[in-house]
């Protein structure tokens, strides 16, 4: 009767704390609202559109103006016209535009007497996204525009229009972009850094939370309340931050999955219990880091770097199997890294829990954590001797 008591006592402590710092409430519900606002409005049209492409156009011919109407009426590219080379490379510098190609002088003739006319293409690499996009869309006009010519050739000579499109395009590519058909920018990256940002807050403000009763010397009165035992010291904190975070992580799903109608394969309400279990390992993992390191100010610098380290171990930006070995096996201790899986077997491959059940034992394994440093913290609670700074 005394441990749920102690456990109450702390819990409702932790609530006057939350009153009276509103740190907690702005670190939590008002970052992760934030951050949901920026990518889901940032990337809401799903790809950038209206890229200013520069184009200088030597030739003046009916080929070259009808490639650059060709090229302005892309859902990416808009066409940014220049009389000369040293205008367009200005205008690049200036960051007034991403990329400009030069059509050569002669185009229309050289291509009208089967010579190779040669386009020249600039791209500014600071504005990767937008100069690689500008790119497949130039390319994508030119091979356009070579078909053309080539199929007014063959119709010149009484090919057939089989025997013409067999010639200008052999290979026929069927392509299945699977979970993700629209190639939407916002189903790629909202779905892991929404939740990767949970990660981040779940660690830092945990962290924060029991490295403050350090620096604010109040951690002897914590463990007062909590009956002397540090097990319900950390059942009572838990038990708000658990039910804060968990709230807030299930928001997302339905955010993601019934308002914005994200692409699911499987089942919304198997993304509820993958996203509590990435919260509770996220919170076995910030016990650990202060329980390892009771100084706030280093604690709450590797969590921060965990966290941000995770997003790259996920391994939804580039694939864990491109990179070394010994990363493979490193990328095990983040509680992201399981998830994504969890998320890739549910969403995408809509497999269930048949697929993805030893992610969510690798989850419930970091539980584990806070056993190995429970006495470490207490210590720390009891003697006060760690720096507060």
């Amino acid at each position: 009767m005394n441990f749920w008591k102690n456990i109450r006592a702390v819990a409702f402590r932790e609530i006057e704390v939350h009153k009276k710092r509103p740190v907690y409430f702005l670190g939590s519900v008002g970052v992760i609202t934030f951050c949901a606002v920026f990518f889901l409005t940032f990337f809401g049209d799903g790809l950038p559109h209206d890229l200013p492409i520069g184009i200088v156009d030597n030739d003046n011919s009916s080929m070259s103006r009808q490639f650059a109407r060709q090229l302005d009426a892309t859902q990416l590219g808009k066409t940014v016209k220049f009389d000369t080379f040293a205008e367009a490379r200005l205008a690049m510098q200036r960051g007034e535009i991403t990329s400009f190609c030069v059509i050569p002088k002669g185009m229309y003739a050289d291509v009208s007497a089967s010579r190779q006319p040669v386009f020249t293409y600039y791209l500014n690499g600071m504005y990767f996204l937008g100069g690689s996009l500008a790119y497949k869309d130039i390319l994508t006009m030119i091979n356009l525009t070579n078909g053309a010519v080539q199929r007014k050739v063959l119709r010149a000579k009484g090919v057939n229009e089989d025997q013409i499109m067999g010639r200008i395009k052999p290979i026929q590519v069927d392509t299945h972009q699977i979970g993700n058909a629209y190639t939407s920018y916002n189903y790629y990256i909202s779905n892991m850094m929404l939740p990767a940002v949970l990660e981040m807050i779940v660690i830092i403000l945990l962290i924060y939370s029991l490295g403050s009763e350090l620096k604010y010397g109040t951690s002897r009165h914590l463990l007062r309340t909590g009956g002397g035992s540090i097990v319900t010291v950390l059942g009572g904190k838990l038990l708000v931050y658990t039910a804060l975070f968990t709230a807030i992580g299930m928001s997302l799903v339905f955010l993601l999955y019934d308002w914005m109608h994200f692409p699911i394969a499987g089942s919304v309400w198997n993304m509820f219990p993958a996203i509590i279990l990435l919260v509770l390992a996220s919170e076995a993992v910030a016990i650990f880091i202060i329980g390892c390191l009771p100084v706030p100010r280093l604690a709450l610098s590797i969590g921060a770097l965990y966290s941000v380290l995770a997003i790259s171990f996920a391994g939804f930006t580039l694939p864990i199997e491109a990179m070394h070995p010994a990363i493979r096996g490193l990328a095990q201790a983040f509680p992201l890294r399981h998830y994504f899986l969890i998320y890739t077997d549910e969403v995408i491959l809509g497999t269930g829990p048949a697929s993805w059940w030893p992610e969510a034992i690798h989850l419930m394994l970091f539980q584990f954590l806070p056993l190995a440093v429970m006495i470490r913290l207490k210590k720390a609670y009891i003697y006060q001797n760690y720096p507060k700074e």
